[in-house]
């Protein structure tokens, strides 16, 4: 039994009957690397094997009474595998289209509290005989670094299972506290807060005068201040209904971008987010003169602390330079805002922060955060900022599950009342998968901004293909065929599952079948023995 922390239980308090607060991902497999064929139940017996290594996967929410404190984790007593882990089929022809309709459903459903707070959808009637898994877990147990944690927990390294011992001593479940254990629990650790809450404040005081006197100096450009995004269609009210765009991009082209026109590999997935932005609001008549905001995701998860589940994040706000026009100065704006970003968000305390929502009176802080959404406040007010962008590095060499190999792997985050839009992105295998969610009845048409990311690589690859004097390679033709008509116009554009986009750094990797654009170039997907080193060169933030 252990009480949730400040933080962790925030994700609870969020969460209203439109802000689901919970993060998912959909991944694709090829069962053809099973040894002995596919089957559900082999799936179901391998998350079974390694539930010792998946702690969350058997934590039960326990709520306090009067809502005095923290909800608590127990050890689910009556713990059912079947509840959790389901078996769903596509309907016909099992496209990425039907895929992203069930995934997109899936995500609109909250979690049952009194359960453990996991759902995993094992999907097959897949286009090739592939198939998927959609998996979502409440933010409250996981942050982006634990979930990946879970995720390696969960999949192997060669198609053969490894089989994980019985722990020793083996699993036991809680007992379920009584109301009166609950509550004098709860007094005795708030009798703690007064002393820990005089700490606090005298740290946050310390800190807000060394940021005002850093952001003051004539040398520093401060990032953007909360609530001063400008307000678009992306900000408004959110209803339950969720839906989801995907697509991919080559890693290497990613790289190649970084190394012609500089910044990190996240300034580039930034820029091309602005990019792909900029686009979709154009289509929609929106021109904003300021440029849009992006709330960034930070782990401060030190090297000690992984292996830990729950949340340790911070998060920064991040200027899109979407007001400028050629995309190479709105990488170099992008680029100069990060660092800006970045440096005033190592002068404040994490910490700090974290433990001011310790003292946050749960009863209260959920009764605030549904009141904020009913009367629909964020329709009134400026937005705190516009879209959630996230960027999870991931491994650059095949993983399997139940001896299937993974060829995809789209994140999926939560949005919020007034941010309608949520980008995650995550490395695998050479590529960088984009999985965008988005509120069905402010963000129909979700899958054009998804789209609209492709015109932006081209017009990157194409600007990075100057600077170095080199003519674009193969993949770089490809998506320059999109480029100025625009992907999510009327052109038909056909993704593939699974598909991966080939690398335009002239290694001629070209291996198998990948998304086709309107012009019938293909891209392609890695071999399953294409292992590469793993390092997309900067620091991987963490969705929320």
């Amino acid at each position: 039994m252990r009480r949730l922390t400040g933080l962790d239980a925030s994700f609870l308090y969020m969460e209203t009957p439109t802000n689901h607060m919970h993060v998912a991902s959909t991944c694709v497999f090829d069962p053809t690397t099973v040894p002995g064929g596919y089957s559900f139940d082999k799936v179901k017996e391998l998350i079974e094997n390694r539930l010792p290594l998946l702690p969350p996967f058997r934590w039960r929410l326990v709520e306090v009474p009067f809502g005095l404190h923290h909800p608590l984790w127990i050890e689910d007593p009556d713990f059912d595998l079947d509840f959790h882990v389901r078996r769903a089929a596509l309907p016909s022809p099992g496209g990425i289209e039907e895929l992203r309709e069930f995934a997109a459903e899936v995500i609109s459903r909250p979690l049952d509290r009194s359960k453990p707070l996991w759902e995993m959808y094992v999907v097959e009637g897949l286009e090739g005989d592939q198939i998927a898994t959609v998996t979502k877990t409440h933010h409250s147990a996981i942050d982006g670094v634990s979930g990946a944690e879970l995720t390696v927990n969960l999949l192997d390294l060669q198609p053969e299972p490894a089989v994980v011992p019985p722990p020793d001593p083996p699993w036991t479940p809680d007992r379920v506290p009584s109301d009166a254990e609950l509550v004098a629990y709860a007094l005795q650790s708030l009798a703690r807060q007064p002393l820990a809450a005089m700490k606090a404040a005298r740290r946050t005081f310390e800190m807000a005068l060394n940021l005002r006197r850093r952001n003051r100096q004539p040398d520093v450009t401060p990032p953007p201040a909360p609530f001063q995004a400008p307000k678009t269609s992306l900000n408004t009210n959110i209803s339950s209904h969720r839906r989801f765009g995907t697509t991919s991009v080559s890693l290497d082209d990613v790289k190649s971008v970084k190394n012609a026109l500089g910044g990190t590999v996240n300034d580039v997935v930034l820029a091309l987010c602005s990019g792909a932005l900029r686009r979709f609001l154009e289509t929609k008549g929106e021109h904003p003169e300021e440029p849009l905001v992006a709330m960034v995701p930070v782990s401060v998860r030190a090297e000690d602390e992984k292996g830990n589940m729950g949340n340790r994040v911070s998060a920064m706000l991040v200027a899109l330079a979407s007001d400028i026009d050629d995309p190479v100065e709105r990488l170099h704006a992008i680029t100069e805002g990060t660092k800006h970003a970045k440096d005033q968000e190592k002068a404040l305390s994490a910490e700090t922060l974290t433990n001011w929502v310790e003292f946050a009176a749960p009863a209260v802080a959920a009764r605030a955060a549904r009141m904020y959404s009913s009367l629909r406040v964020a329709d009134r007010l400026r937005p705190a900022f516009n879209v959630t962008i996230s960027n999870v590095p991931g491994p650059n060499f095949p993983l399997y599950s139940a001896g299937a190999q993974m060829t995809a792997m789209y994140p999926m985050g939560p949005i919020a009342e007034g941010a309608a839009l949520n980008m995650t992105v995550m490395s695998y295998m050479g590529n960088v998968f984009f999985g965008l969610v988005g509120c069905r009845e402010a963000l129909p048409d979700v899958q054009r901004i998804a789209d609209f990311v492709d015109d932006a690589m081209a017009e990157l690859m194409k600007a990075a293909a100057q600077a170095t004097g080199e003519k674009t390679g193969r993949s770089s033709s490809a998506r320059s065929g999109s480029s100025g008509s625009g992907s999510g116009s009327d052109g038909a554009v056909t993704e593939k599952i699974g598909a991966a986009p080939a690398a335009a750094s002239g290694n001629g990797d070209s291996s198998g079948s990948g998304k086709a654009n309107g012009n019938g170039n293909g891209r392609a997907r890695p071999k399953a023995t294409a292992a590469r080193k793993s390092s997309n060169g900067t620091k991987g933030t963490t969705p929320t």
